[in-house]
């Protein structure tokens, strides 16, 4: 056909919900089929709005509220001829007599509402815990709670309890101690940003405090009072503003009612191309379930790049056309400060929680070559499976240089590259932008050295007891370096000394290490050159310092 235009299906599709699922749907199915009816129904007063961008709005990063609001209404009509229906609330859904009852939430008048297929887009509701005073707690969802939290930033707050230091958490707080504000930031866990692994969460955490956040780990709110929140630890902290930002759950009330599907893990089930139980229901966004790309096993992933990309398959789905979403990785970044940090797929704490086989592998590189100015050290953690060597997840954090990696990895995994694969890979490189060996490539050659057996490592969780077997630890960094802190009872021999000082070596096993890994793989070479058998410890002083620190 004309155009690479697909034949139109339907004639009215109906749409609840905007934003990132429900507009993608939209925009994408007028593309394709002009003639259809397309009315998009949005409780709130924005249809399409930038929801990632809230917290640094409220942290004056971003100046002007309209760079917020991607579209009006007026806009799609215009451009789109799309009928949007802001402050109009979905009740109940009928599939059998295929209409929605919908309430015009400025008039309260109801009216049905018919469609030919329904796409249901509702998001998900932030969790609130339920503690003596919740109800002061302010959460971060939308344009109109940034409305109001703004309003109680402009009535002289000082001071703010932020509930929750995940991703929303962790940007929240940072924005509104660029704002000026005194900020506590209260996490159960005992690590700050939980999909990452604590070695690599503790340089966020140090850097959080370090720009003036209070971190309170392994702790809960137990009551808000007017003026403070009261800790289970016993503490009591200034709090003229609290927010929580504990997570979301998938909202799927007006899904249940209708007798759709709910999967195991609590959102809309949906097949691979997000159609429902109901053959002309979609879900999309955070209330759908999807599928996890290692188990293949559903899961919950309140992204917007998800919602975005499978708003436009379910569009792609109505039009006719074939389509599969991709199983997920929940690949995402965060910016901590002066540090970010990035991750995809699983990581440690989930692999082990399941049983599962693995590998990690620690390097601290350059995020560029370092002989040209301003290379700074990315931590970056890779764990794949030590059988068919299959990438499983991956993590990392510095200044500089953190997206890019993640996102080549997040493409391997995509791709199924096996981890010593990652050494072949041919990336850009330039002298300010990376180097002749990427990090990347490093971590392949590392995978290649463990899978052949040339090299084998201990993991900082597992250097206590190794040494309890009665291995030796060390220390092949110099005597300053040693010096500046070292490992209790390392003994200190430089690399560049081992092989006139190897008969200092006691008999039995050794375990090396030096800062960040690499001179520890070229004394555990010359070692066994010299006929001893020894372990490089994964990411040296640096990794286990963290991990300490952790």
């Amino acid at each position: 056909m004309a155009g690479g235009c697909t034949r139109r299906f339907f004639v009215k599709v109906l749409i609840v919900g905007g934003v990132a699922g429900g507009m993608s749907a939209a925009t994408r199915l007028r593309r394709l089929d002009e003639e259809a009816e397309i009315v998009v129904l949005e409780r709130g007063p924005h249809v399409s709005y930038a929801n990632c961008g809230l917290p640094y709005f409220l942290g004056g990063v971003i100046e002007e509220r309209e760079a917020l609001l991607v579209q009006t209404p007026e806009a799609l009509r215009t451009r789109f001829r799309i009928d949007v229906r802001v402050r109009h609330e979905a009740v109940t859904v009928d599939p059998a007599a295929r209409t929605v009852n919908v309430r015009d939430l400025e008039t309260g008048k109801q009216y049905a509402e018919s469609f030919d297929r329904l796409v249901l887009s509702p998001g998900a509701r932030p969790f609130v815990p339920n503690v003596p005073g919740a109800d002061r707690a302010f959460t971060l969802r939308d344009v109109s709670d940034t409305d109001r939290i703004s309003a109680e930033l402009d009535t002289g707050a000082r001071t703010a309890v932020v509930v929750g230091a995940g991703f929303i958490g962790v940007e929240a707080a940072e924005n509104l101690r660029r704002r000026g504000l005194r900020v506590t930031l209260v996490e159960l866990a005992d690590q700050v940003l939980p999909p990452l692994d604590p070695e690599m969460a503790a340089p966020l955490a140090a850097e959080l405090r370090a720009a003036g956040i209070d971190v309170a780990l392994g702790t809960q709110v137990k009551e808000i009072r007017t003026h403070d929140v009261v800790l289970d630890d016993g503490r009591s902290v200034p709090a003229d503003l609290v927010l929580m930002a504990v997570g979301v759950r998938p909202d799927t009330g007006l899904a249940s009612a209708a007798g759709l599907g709910i999967g195991p893990r609590g959102g809309i089930a949906v097949d691979e191309t997000g159609r429902t139980s109901d053959p002309a229901i979609y879900a999309v966004g955070d209330a759908a379930e999807k599928l996890d790309a290692l188990t293949g096993e559903s899961t919950l992933v309140p992204l917007a790049n998800l919602a975005n990309r499978h708003g436009r398959l379910v569009a792609d789905a109505i039009a006719g056309r074939p389509v599969k979403a991709r199983p997920v990785t929940a690949t995402a970044v965060v910016q901590v400060f002066g540090l970010t940090a990035a991750a995809t797929g699983w990581n440690e704490k989930l692999l082990r929680a399941a049983a599962r086989p693995h590998q990690a592998l620690h390097l601290h590189p350059g995020s560029h070559a370092g002989y040209y100015p301003g290379a700074s050290p990315i931590a970056l953690k890779v764990l794949y499976d030590p059988s068919d060597l299959r990438i499983l997840g991956a993590q990392a954090v510095g200044a500089d240089g953190v997206d890019k990696r993640i996102d080549v990895l997040a493409t391997a995994i995509a791709g199924n590259l096996t981890a010593p694969e990652l050494a072949d890979l041919e990336l850009a490189y330039a002298p300010p932008y990376g180097s002749a060996k990427d990090p990347v490539n490093m971590a392949g050659m590392i995978a290649e050295n463990l899978a052949t057996g040339t090299d084998r490592t201990v993991q900082w969780h597992e250097l206590a007891a190794v040494r309890d077997a009665g291995a030796t630890l060390v220390d092949v960094r110099t005597a300053a370096e040693h010096a500046r802190g070292a490992i209790p009872g390392a003994v200190n021999i430089p690399l560049d000394e081992m092989r006139e000082r190897s008969a200092e070596l006691p008999d039995g096993d050794l375990v090396v290490h030096c800062q960040v890994g690499l001179r520890g793989h070229t004394a555990l070479r010359l070692l066994a050159g010299l006929g001893r058998d020894a372990a490089n410890l994964d990411g040296g002083y640096a990794t286990w310092a963290a991990a300490s620190a952790a």
